[in-house]
């Protein structure tokens, strides 16, 4: 999904993307799959990797999951994150958030029968027919549609890969409380969210937890002028020129 804005990125610097564990082609978080790590603990393991990849500065991209990660890394490690882009945040009220542990990261059955196929094919799909993805009913429609079914296609085999393992780092993420834990981010942060994120609607609730950040409301990457216009805001930043205006 990020690979479109790695690509825009990288033109004029180095991008390293890792894989959450549990994600991707990562190793698998050590606990059980009912668990609820907390953030921290993914945090620990990116920090492992650019640590191993001998990087002592950096800024710092991170998009729903990876904005909660990108959080705690920049809170526990100030002196190492040189700017901060935060892209897409949520803040769950406790009944939303008991509602998602509860329902939108079940373990996937793996059976003779493959029907763990169709389960993911669904699970993905629905994501941008409904939010939360499991709420099927007229209330929680998105006026998105669907994505073509190349990118639908890619998309399912990368949850399929992870299909043991995906429901741990999600539900770390759900279960993540920012409420007190965004004023702590300390280092140059940029609040981003695309109009199209299911997320847009904590946007301005978060804002107002991280006074200090500059906020921006994005095109996406959805089109490739979209895109263009997204990584150029977000490179504008990063290099501290041109920086984008203040979304109100």
């Amino acid at each position: 999904m990020l690979e479109p804005l790695i690509r825009a990125l990288s033109n004029e610097r180095q991008v390293i993307a890792t894989d959450t564990l549990g994600n991707g082609d990562s190793s698998a978080p050590d606990c059980a799959l009912e668990e609820v790590p907390p953030i921290a603990y993914f945090a620990e393991a990116h920090l492992r990797a650019i640590d191993a990849l001998g990087i002592d500065r950096f800024d710092l991209y991170g998009s729903h999951t990876g904005a909660n990660i990108a959080c705690e890394i920049a809170i526990a490690h100030p002196n190492r994150v040189r700017r901060l882009v935060l892209d897409g945040v949520s803040l769950y009220s406790e009944e939303e958030r008991a509602d998602m542990l509860q329902n939108y990261a079940p373990g996937v059955p793996i059976d003779l029968m493959g029907s763990q196929l169709g389960w993911v094919w669904h699970f993905v799909r629905d994501v941008y027919l409904y939010w939360p993805w499991y709420k099927r009913d007229t209330a929680h429609r998105r006026d998105l549609g669907l994505p073509s079914a190349d990118e639908l296609h890619d998309k399912v085999v990368e949850v399929l890969k992870a299909a043991r393992t995906y429901p741990i780092a999600y539900r770390a993420a759900i279960g993540y409380d920012k409420a007190p834990r965004l004023p702590l981010v300390k280092v140059p942060t940029l609040l981003a969210c695309a109009r199209s994120d299911m997320f847009m609607a904590y946007f301005e609730r978060v804002r107002a937890l991280m006074p200090d950040a500059l906020g921006l409301i994005t095109p996406g990457t959805g089109s490739a002028d979209a895109l263009a216009l997204t990584a150029a805001q977000f490179a504008a930043f990063l290099d501290e020129t041109n920086l984008p205006r203040d979304t109100q």
